[in-house]
Formats: C-alpha cells, structure tokens, sequence
C-alpha cells in the first residue's frame, strides 16, 4: 500500500516563503513521477509543479521563477519551495506519486495541507 505524507503548509503574508515535503512509503518500484498539484475554492486542480523520475521538471506558467521542485531519491520525499508568495497562492496543495506496474499507470494522492497566502 502506498501511502503519501505531507507536511509545511500553513499561513504566510505575501511575498514570504514556506517549503512543502511529501515523502511516500510503501512498495513501489517504478516512480514515473513526483508532485504538487493545487486547487483553489471553486476552481479545478492544477498542476503546479512535476519531477519525473529522469529529472524533467514541469512548472506552471505562473508559478515560474517563484516556486522550486527537487526531490530526494534515497527518502522518495519531494518538496516544493515556494517564494515571493501571492494571495492567489492560496490552495489545497496535494503531492502525487505516478508509478507503473505491469505498464499500467497508478496516480496516488497525498491528504492535502492548506497554503493561505494573506496580510
């Protein structure tokens, strides 16, 4: 069973900085990917921020030059360091795993923490 384990949300005025980790545990042996993914109130999840397991990193557009994705092979931990954050930050943000098995495609999701960005 895998299971995703998330940790640093929390409030912040904007333009400050906070660091999100989701490590994964369980039996897996084929990580096609790791990362964030966000959704505002009212609106759908989107993807923020992607590592694949060859290291190509995906961000969103508005999130560029702000936000850094790296992960942590050895703890399949991944984290995502957010700065010069903005109110329109303010989400749910849910890591995910994708691995394969048997050329089949798994999503898993973590159980989301809160990032409220607000003077």
């Amino acid at each position: 069973q895998v299971q995703l384990v998330e940790s640093g949300g929390g409030l912040v005025q904007p333009g400050g900085s906070l660091r999100l980790s989701c490590a994964a545990s369980g039996s897996f042996f084929s990580i096609l990917g790791m990362g964030w993914y966000r959704q505002a109130p009212g609106k759908q999840r989107e993807l923020v921020a992607r590592i694949s397991s060859g290291g190509r990193i995906n961000y969103l557009d508005s999130v560029k030059g702000r936000f850094t994705i790296s992960r942590d092979n050895a703890k399949n931990t991944v984290y995502l360091q957010m700065n010069s954050l903005k109110p329109e930050d303010t989400a749910v943000y849910y890591c995910n795993l994708q691995i394969s098995v048997d050329r089949s495609l798994y999503d898993y999701w973590g159980q989301g923490t809160q990032v409220t960005v607000s003077s």
